[in-house]
């Protein structure tokens, strides 16, 4: 038994919930059969959405949990990862305060990114803790099944040494060439296969010899297994591994497909945080990650178990989506249609990366200015205090996590926006700063003057020419 685990996670799911049933009615008059797989829905981000934004959440999120080791590790694991280079890791990091003495890393390659990073934080020995995020938001060819089945989503995992939850028990892996699917460098598109080979040959061939192993290894009976997480979108796959290995029926956890949709490198980890908000103390949770090769993972929930509760639990996640029967707006929203804007999108939208750079505590870390006469707080820090205009030196405000509400707001369908609405209007926070702010994720009959806001790091445009997405913090209502 090792003295490592996991001791806090979080989980991020868009919003936005797209209904099967809309993508097939909209394919209907060519491609009749992708009826029968048109129930639930799929989840899908807004515009200024991506694996950055999705892992920040989570990683914020699994931060909630105090620990008394400091964060030495960062590890993103995607499949479709923003920037091919420039380390995603190292701006999500930025944006969740962790820059500076700290290693990060990109993990990529296949579906079970997720695990392998997973394993490797908990076997590094590192002084210290590690995060783990896994995101993924794959596009797929319109009219495909993989377009009703992919959904996008991010679920971070906290591990050290102190307050473990679920103690890492040890963990076994293969490699090999069994192809399920693949996209080359380049292409918008994954190339699938076909679903009874990958069935037979792929996951009730390599997934029980790679359990088997770490089972023989951890001295673990396969009855003994009181959760079970295969993410797997062919039909009744899991409990067909199950059986083979003699592990218990009910021991299979939902793969929450129809809710939300296979969230790829982040699936296996998204299985993992529903076990884990299931579970009791002294449980066994095996995780199975797959894709050119398997991941088995072993963990054995303790005491603590019992008092936690996850900052964003996969369950407050999948309740957090609105149904949306817009396909439109999903084809939009992922870039798959390129709508006329008009003349009011015909915009320059370069990055000036030396500004960027010299600003990056107020525009990546979101930090305000504490006046240090009288102790008034404002965003953007100016050179005088916009109260009393004293130019004393000011103190560092950080705005992220400060309690705000909407002071005034305005509805924009004349300026160009990718969503209209644009919502914008006065911030006020709580400790006294007033910021003038883009606000998201509204919901018009639920919103006012007064209604609660957090703090959540966006896009904040996108630049066509160059491909560069520049980030910035939005205001979304709190609930």
């Amino acid at each position: 038994m090792t003295n490592t685990g996991i001791i806090s996670y979080a989980a991020y799911i868009p919003r936005l919930r797209l209904e099967r049933a809309a993508i097939a009615a909209t394919h209907a008059w060519a491609l009749p059969g992708l009826k029968g797989a048109a129930k639930g829905e799929r989840s899908f981000g807004s515009w200024d959405e991506d694996t950055i934004t999705m892992s920040v959440d989570a990683v914020r999120s699994c931060l909630r949990t105090k620990s008394p080791a400091p964060v030495v590790s960062l590890t993103l694991a995607s499949t479709t990862p923003v920037f091919s280079d420039l380390q995603n890791a190292s701006v999500i990091a930025g944006a969740c305060a962790l820059s500076g003495a700290l290693s990060t890393l990109d993990a990529a390659g296949s579906l079970r990114a997720g695990t392998s990073a997973l394993i490797r934080a908990l076997e590094s020995g590192l002084a210290g803790d590690a995060i783990v995020v896994a995101a993924d938001d794959r596009h797929a060819r319109p009219g495909s099944l993989q377009e009703m089945q992919y959904g996008a989503g991010g679920f971070a995992v906290r591990t050290g040494a102190t307050g473990i939850l679920a103690r890492y028990l040890g963990s076994a892996s293969s490699a090999g060439s069994f192809i399920d699917h693949f996209r080359a460098a380049g292409e918008p598109y994954d190339y699938q296969w076909e679903e009874r080979w990958i069935r037979d040959e792929g996951y009730l061939k390599i997934v029980p010899e790679a359990v088997r192993r770490l089972l023989a290894a951890s001295g673990t009976d396969a009855g003994a297994i009181d959760f079970f997480c295969l993410p797997a979108t062919i039909s009744g796959i899991a409990a067909a591994v199950a059986k083979q290995l003699k592990i218990r029926p009910e021991a299979v956890v939902d793969n929450v497909a129809a809710k939300c949709g296979d969230t790829g490198a982040a699936h296996p980890l998204m299985m993992l945080g529903m076990a884990l908000e299931a579970a009791k103390p002294g449980q066994k949770i095996l995780v199975v990650g797959f894709g050119a090769g398997c991941d088995a993972l072993l963990f054995e929930t303790t005491d603590a178990i019992a008092g936690y509760k996850s900052a964003s639990s996969v369950s407050a996640a999948l309740a957090r989506g609105i149904t949306d029967r817009s396909y439109g707006k999903f084809l939009s929203f992922s870039g798959e249609l390129d709508l006329d804007w008009g003349m009011r999108s015909e915009t320059d939208s370069k990055t000036a990366m030396t500004q960027l750079y010299r600003s990056r505590d107020m525009v990546v870390g979101f930090i305000g200015g504490k006046c240090g006469a009288c102790g008034a707080i404002q965003f953007p820090k100016m050179p005088a205090c916009v109260k009393c205009g004293s130019t004393a030196p000011m103190a560092p405000a950080p705005m992220v996590d400060e309690p705000a509400k909407v002071a005034t707001y305005t509805a924009d369908w004349l300026m160009f926006y990718p969503a209209p609405p644009l919502y914008v209007g006065l911030v006020q926070f709580d400790n006294g700063a007033r910021v003038h702010m883009e606000m998201v994720d509204v919901d018009p009959g639920n919103f006012d003057v007064g209604t609660p806001l957090r703090m959540v790091y966006r896009v904040k445009e996108k630049d066509p020419l160059r491909h560069y997405n520049r980030y910035f913090w939005k205001a979304a209502p709190l609930s």
